[in-house]
């Protein structure tokens, strides 16, 4: 307090920033580096690396911002919901005069109870096969009507409305009123969605809502909305909260759109665009048709071309045969004269290669004769040469050895004897002579 009277004695009145100024300084002399405690909410990421959020617990909350410089070397990423400390400066930005903590450390106190439910309930849907592809409906290429499930007075409502009404004027729209915020707007929202499926009058869904805090957006993550969109007939666009917002019921439609505005530009084509291909299609029609009317009408005039009288027409058909009859005839008589040299040829060499029979005869029988000759010759030498062998054969004959006195002796065994250190006194032995043998004992032997 003593600031502010040397303040007024100073000057009686101070400017909007002077006094922001003023607060802020008393603010951070007043409080040192403290750490608090809190949940998440509405955390916001901008391009510049700095982080924006709320502080909150079960009955208040504090803006909050971390620089750049202070959360780049974090190893994890905050969400909403989540429970954390953070060690911060107690500041006031004087550009708006918002009270709020600069953060310079912040640490993981446990999942906040709205996000901890989140989790929950969408573990259990997801089981449950509420998220599966397979059961996801096709949004119709050009609905005949829409229908819009939110707030009358929601300012998303005014934006979807205005999307459609430049991108595609003339499809009628059909609001189901129902609240996005609040105690009791789960089950309206639910019922909306079953009134919109029952009325069968629409085409494709919208459920749309602004941005907001988890908090504010908590309806769409009921499990009474969740089962009334997949119980839903109708295709249904889900374009709830921010395109970093997500939802149950963002996993549960057919479509997630990011923003309210995405879901209006999904759900049905623009007027522009269609008049532009229409356009395109009907100059590409129109270039068929023009190119096929030239080809008709080139062929037209080939046609004239062809259309001859018939007598002129059998008259060149007549003048066409002769010539090829006169191109045979040249032809044939080309290939006869070929052939006739050429069998002069062959006859020809023929002749020169033809063999003279009658001296080849003549040459057999001077043959024939030389080889009876030969052969009578060959024959005198064999038997010459047999007579010969025949008598050395006669002269080693021991027939003939033995016929001149001499005998052949075996002893026991059969073997010739040729010396008597063979045999031994009193040793059978047998004799082979020229006619006949005998057999005996030895008495004695003598060298």
């Amino acid at each position: 307090m003593n600031l502010f009277l040397e303040m007024e004695i100073a000057r009686d009145v101070l400017s909007v920033s002077e006094l922001n100024r003023s607060a802020k300084d008393l603010l951070e002399r007043a409080f040192p580096l403290l750490w608090v405690a809190g949940e998440i909410s509405n955390l916001k990421r901008y391009a510049s690396g700095h982080w924006y959020f709320t502080l909150k617990d079960a009955e208040a909350q504090v803006r909050c911002v971390m620089f750049r410089e202070k959360n780049q070397y974090l190893d994890w990423q905050p969400t909403d919901g989540m429970r954390v400390e953070v060690r911060a400066l107690v500041t006031l930005y004087h550009a708006r005069g918002d009270f709020q903590l600069s953060i310079e450390a912040i640490r993981r106190a446990g999942l906040g109870t709205l996000f901890e439910a989140f989790e929950q309930l969408k573990v259990r849907l997801g089981k449950e096969g509420l998220f599966d592809a397979e059961r996801k409906k096709l949004l119709p290429s050009c609905p005949k009507q829409i229908g819009i499930i939110t707030s009358p007075a929601a300012a998303a409502l005014h934006d979807v409305l205005s999307t459609l009404r430049r991108r595609m004027p003339s499809v009628p729209v059909v609001i189901y009123p129902a609240p996005v915020q609040g105690a009791g707007a789960s089950a309206k929202i639910a019922a909306a969605i079953e009134k919109a499926a029952s009325r069968a009058e629409c085409d494709v869904l919208i459920l749309c809502r602004g941005g907001g805090s988890i908090e504010d957006l908590w309806a769409f993550n009921e499990e009474v909305v969740a089962r009334a969109i997949a119980a839903c007939s109708i295709p249904l666009i889900s374009g709830v909260g921010h395109e970093t917002d997500f939802t149950i019921a963002d996993f549960v439609a057919d479509v997630r759109a990011p923003t309210p505005t995405g879901a209006s530009q999904l759900v049905c084509p623009d007027r522009e665009d269609l008049v532009r291909q229409i356009g395109m299609l009907g100059a590409g029609l129109n270039r068929g048709m023009q190119r096929a009317l030239e080809g008709r009408m080139q062929n037209v005039d080939v046609m004239g071309c062809r259309l001859v009288h018939p007598g002129k027409r059998i008259d060149g058909e007549l003048a066409h045969v002769q010539r090829l009859r006169a191109r045979l005839d040249a032809s044939w008589l080309r290939t006869a004269e070929g052939r006739y040299w050429r069998l002069r040829e062959l006859h020809q060499r023929i002749t020169a290669a033809g063999p003279d029979t009658s001296l080849m005869t003549q040459r057999q029988r001077e043959l024939q004769l030389r080889l009876r000759r030969a052969m009578g010759v060959r024959l005198e030498k064999l038997t010459v040469s047999l007579q010969r062998q025949r008598a050395h054969l006669a002269h080693l004959d021991p027939g003939s050895v033995l016929d001149r006195g001499y005998s052949i002796v075996y002893d026991a065994d059969g073997g010739i004897l040729r010396s008597s250190d063979q045999i031994e006194v009193d040793d059978k032995i047998r004799i082979t002579l020229a006619k006949g043998w005998a057999s005996g004992r030895v008495t004695e032997k003598g060298p």
